[in-house]
């Protein structure tokens, strides 16, 4: 049974009875039990539960169909939550061994619309540990490889995420994008990744990594579907304060369209220049507008985002203290050491203002980057990462270079702006390279529209790895 690799492709056959809800679940664990063995992309499988949702939904769909439909938009839609979204009943790990074994009483805001909007959860996927890399490689349960070349990694930290939907296991996987921890693997996986302005999705029941940056994310294979689900799960909870309800998307016929020249320098990949520099051209062809602009504080971005997350991380890993749940602190693994060990030093007596106070600061100059460009454009293009995906190892040894993977998607995360990679094409190891679109704050509908016109005559997404 061939599944296909959209909500609406989905649901169609759905509705023509073409297959029912408990198939597709079978044939998803079927897929998963096949290859994911080689790919380890999934931490929990929920066979069980999966079923017994599908089965609950094939008796609504004979009951009240096509009305079903309505009261269930996602119907049919089969996800992966990443390992740190909460999941009653589901074992959830963050990816690390200090909750391996932890189960929690409750769901995520997220996890709770999506069932309660017909989609039913496939498994857990893998991550870096407590989201912490840009490979997948820091999980403590075990590295995730990517599917279109298993020596290569997938992206992080939504590695399973972004694998586990590469390889067709569910149909979507939330992730979360602190960093560009789901637009990166997106481009590595060839998906579309989506972050939303900070603040337009409950995080509440979502394991923290750096609270002020922290963003739900989705990586689907089609920019529609990202807009579909998106308009789902927006919107108040009063279980997070940071929840905030705007629109400012404006659709047009035709965008003007920036392109930051601090973004194209000595370090970009030749090969993801000229892919990323031909869809530029491709909008331009189609008569929007490109625009040299200036974002120049780029440069301070990765070491102020390092130092930013470093010190939230230590602040949110403290609770993590192996008394009231979950193993002791000595679980913690090397990369999470080394980030609680950064930030207790940059909020220390005596540095606290020599790095944290002024790394915030620099902050609010990126943002006034950001915000003096969109005076001018109606959205940013731009690489998602200055590499392809790299071979397994090739960075371990090298802190430094792996957090250099950021490079180019940190800053849409402390702006808190929105941001969406798109598939783009494939180098000549046919790895698969994205871009990326960037918009004010609020205006996702306007990359929806701007992503969805390439998306439909560059059908990159179309192309499978060979499974």
């Amino acid at each position: 049974m061939k599944l296909p690799l959209s909500i609406s492709e989905v649901q169609k056959n759905l509705k023509n009875k073409s297959y029912s809800n408990v198939d597709i679940v079978k044939t998803l664990l079927r897929r998963i039990k096949k290859y994911d063995k080689t790919y380890n992309s999934i931490i929990t499988v929920c066979p069980e539960s999966a079923l017994k949702k599908a089965h609950e939904y094939d008796l609504l769909c004979q009951k009240s169909s096509p009305d079903i439909f309505y009261k269930k938009p996602l119907l049919g839609c089969t996800v992966l939550h990443k390992d740190l979204f909460s999941t009653k009943g589901i074992k959830t790990t963050a990816g690390s061994a200090v909750l391996k074994e932890y189960y929690p009483d409750y769901s995520s805001t997220v996890a709770k619309i999506l069932e309660n909007k017909g989609v039913i959860t496939v498994g857990k996927a893998n991550c870096d540990a407590w989201a912490h890399g840009a490979s997948g490689e820091n999980s403590e349960f075990g590295i995730t490889k990517n599917p279109w070349n298993t020596d290569y990694v997938p992206g992080g930290s939504s590695s399973g995420s972004a694998a586990g939907v590469s390889a067709n296991f569910a149909l979507f996987a939330t992730g979360t994008d602190t960093g560009g921890s789901v637009r990166q693997p997106a481009s590595f996986c060839n998906l579309v990744g989506f972050k939303p302005t900070y603040g337009a999705i409950s995080r509440y029941g979502v394991i923290a990594m750096a609270s002020s940056l922290d963003t739900v994310g989705l990586l689907t294979h089609t920019v529609e579907d990202s807009q579909k689900i998106f308009k789902e799960l927006k919107g108040k909870d009063h279980r997070d304060s940071t929840i905030v309800l705007k629109d400012t998307s404006k659709v047009k016929n035709k965008y003007k369209i920036g392109i930051p020249k601090e973004y194209f320098v000595e370090g970009l990949d030749n090969q993801v220049r000229s892919i990323v520099k031909k869809a530029a051209d491709f909008y331009e062809k189609k008569g929007h507008e490109l625009t040299e602009i200036s974002l120049p504080h780029t440069k301070y971005a990765i070491s102020t985002y390092y130092i930013i997350m470093s010190a939230e991380v230590s602040s949110n890993l403290a609770r993590y203290d192996g008394i009231r749940y979950g193993q002791k602190r000595k679980e913690f693994g090397k990369e999470a050491k080394r980030r609680i060990i950064l930030g207790t030093f940059v909020l220390s007596h005596g540095y606290y203002d020599a790095y944290y106070l002024k790394a915030m600061k620099v902050r609010t100059k990126i943002s006034e980057d950001f915000n003096k460009a969109f005076e001018k454009v109606d959205m940013i293009l731009s690489p998602v990462s200055p590499t392809p995906p790299f071979e397994i190892g090739e960075k371990t040894s090298d802190p430094l270079s792996m957090y250099l993977s950021d490079v180019y998607t940190a800053s849409a995360n402390l702006a808190g702006i929105p941001a969406i990679s798109i598939p783009a094409g494939f180098t000549d190891k046919n790895l698969p390279v994205g871009f990326q679109l960037m918009g004010k704050r609020f205006s996702e509908n306007t990359l929806f529209d701007a992503g969805d016109i390439f998306q439909k005559e560059n059908k990159y997404h179309e192309i499978s790895p060979v499974l």
